[in-house]
């Protein structure tokens, strides 16, 4: 990785918040436009966020969240001090550290300009007919399988390329498909038996 990410960590701090103020913002823009229509086509179990922490906010469509801030101000501070560490103890834990934190938000990112596309496709045409709805547990379930594939282009590029800014993307990915698999078991295990197994009459 280029020196003038490892020299300093304000450059890798300026990135990540730009990447997360957008990741918020094409959130609320998305909440709103599925609320304006796209709700019709596409019906989603619960709220349209996905993350527990940020959904009465996003439910809300309140653009500046103090949740959102605080999580802002805590991703820093790991970043800095993981900076501050990586002088002393392990010089690749700060790229480490920035691999996370940027290509799983690039992987989210992709996310979020799909969804525009085609909300807006939905919203201003009569490209697409029908009306489909989504369990939680199945945009859950979507979410870890889109995580699992971007950690698995990671995982080929850094067995290319032996960067840790890479390896950081991979294992963050793999995280977040962990964590949303988890969330997908427990909704199927809240759901009612009915709904669970269906049986024919």
């Amino acid at each position: 990785m280029s020196n003038f990410f490892l020299s300093s960590p304000w450059p890798g701090l300026l990135v990540c918040t730009v990447l997360y103020v957008c990741d918020y913002t094409l959130t609320i823009i998305c909440a709103r436009l599925y609320r304006g229509g796209v709700n019709q086509k596409f019906v989603f179990e619960g709220s349209y966020e996905i993350t527990p922490l940020f959904q009465k906010d996003v439910d809300s469509l309140r653009r500046v969240s103090p949740r959102f801030l605080a999580t802002l101000i805590l991703c820093g501070s790991l970043l800095a001090v993981s900076w501050l560490l990586s002088a002393q103890l392990q010089p690749e834990l700060y790229e480490f550290v920035l691999g996370v934190m940027i290509l799983v938000q690039l992987s989210v990112h992709s996310r979020h300009l799909r969804n525009l596309f085609l909300f807006r496709a939905v919203n201003n045409t009569d490209e697409v007919h029908g009306r489909l709805e989504y369990s939680r547990a199945l945009l859950l379930r979507m979410s870890a399988v889109e995580a699992l594939i971007f950690s698995a282009l990671y995982l080929i590029l850094f067995a290319f390329t032996q960067s840790w800014f890479i390896l950081g993307g991979a294992i963050g990915c793999l995280s977040v498909a962990a964590k949303h698999r988890s969330l997908s078991r427990k909704c199927l295990a809240s759901a009612p038996a009915a709904v669970q197994s269906p049986q024919a009459s």
